[in-house]
């Protein structure tokens, strides 16, 4: 599983950055968002796969004792999940505005509207 994740990540990377060399805006989006999944799984990857229990102290004890998993990359990658959504649903809404507005999703139509 170690050795799939930076293929995956890799995938991920370059299929964002091609979909955001494209002219159409719905296409740069989903670049966009394959770039903030790509990150998410590098900070996922990053922290390591290793298996603990969660890092509760028992009510006998006053430290935690063994192998416990590391809470800070899932805390993390599910802010930036949350976040990326948030940001995306934005994007989606101003996409559509401009959509409306100039009857195209093409990024040139979107520059020569402005004149």
């Amino acid at each position: 599983m170690e050795n799939l994740l930076p293929i995956a990540i890799g995938i991920l990377f370059a299929c964002g950055c091609y979909l955001c060399m494209r002219r159409n805006i719905v296409r740069v989006l989903l670049g966009i968002m394959l770039f903030s999944q790509a990150a998410n799984l590098l900070i996922f990857a990053g922290a390591g796969l290793s298996t603990g229990t969660p890092p509760i102290i028992p009510g006998d004890a006053t430290t935690l004792t063994g192998a416990y998993a590391d809470p800070l990359p899932q805390a993390l990658v599910l802010t930036a999940i949350v976040i990326g959504f948030a940001v995306l649903a934005f994007a989606i809404a101003l996409v559509l505005r401009a959509w409306h507005k100039t009857g195209s999703d093409d990024l040139d139509t979107f520059h020569k509207s402005d004149t």
